[in-house]
């Protein structure tokens, strides 16, 4: 009965491991085919900073849900962004629409796809391979947070270059996911409010306007949710 229960105790993780590498794969696979390098002229001398363009022509071929792709520089989050029917759409498919136990990264279905709303919430698992929103949570420690300061949203119409603005663990309630408000200074009031719990944060001296949510479970307590807090930066 014991070796029974072990070998089916190392069957599951074995299954757990071949499911995380399956996942990862596709994920490379996807960076290197639809990230694709800018042709620099020869003599640039800002050609390190010229970023890659996206092939969304390609990336909605296989899937029309893809709305934009996500790279925070410095870490593993390099990814299309998805925006399903519900938030339960992406939980566990990958973005080639096949069940992947890391799933994908997923806009709320409450947001709206062209990501004009106040508010823009965005999910990711946190595996424990390191894939998907894994190093959301390292943003917890101010070391690693200062220094990993650059956070782009492409999508087919425009870059959103984003900064790190707070970030803290809490439990998973409705407002923590509010996309929509009848007024500026509501939201403003929602902005002070979220990020109250915040043990460190660089807040901009001008009033935000939109705030960026990216959401991963969390492990302090049972049900725990760990976000990190963002805002759109001019490229001044």
């Amino acid at each position: 009965l014991l070796l029974a229960v072990f070998l089916f105790s190392l069957y599951r993780v074995l299954h757990i491991l071949q499911g995380y590498r399956t996942a990862q794969a596709v994920y490379d696979k996807a960076a290197q085919t639809y990230m694709l390098p800018v042709e620099r002229m020869d003599g640039d001398a800002q050609a390190e900073e010229v970023p890659p363009q996206i092939d969304f022509e390609g990336l909605r071929a296989v899937n029309r849900d893809v709305i934009g792709w996500i790279f925070i520089e410095g870490t593993d989050v390099n990814y299309p962004l998805l925006a399903g029917a519900d938030n339960q759409q992406y939980l566990f498919q990958s973005y080639m629409k096949k069940y992947a136990v890391a799933g994908s990264i997923f806009l709320d279905y409450r947001c709206s796809t062209n990501l004009s709303d106040y508010h823009t919430v965005i999910y990711g698992h946190n595996m424990k391979n390191g894939s998907m929103f894994k190093d959301i949570v390292k943003y917890k420690d101010e070391e690693y947070f200062m220094e990993h300061q650059d956070i782009t949203v492409y999508t087919p119409e425009r870059e959103y270059h984003l900064r790190p603005m707070s970030v803290l663990y809490t439990e998973p309630t409705g407002m923590r996911r509010k996309t929509k408000f009848a007024t500026e200074e509501s939201f403003q009031a929602y902005v002070e409010e979220m990020t109250k719990g915040c043990s460190f944060a660089q807040i901009p001296e001008k009033p935000l306007e939109q705030l960026w949510s990216f959401i991963t479970c969390s492990y302090e307590f049972n049900d725990a949710r760990t976000i990190l807090y963002a805002y759109e930066v001019t490229e001044e």
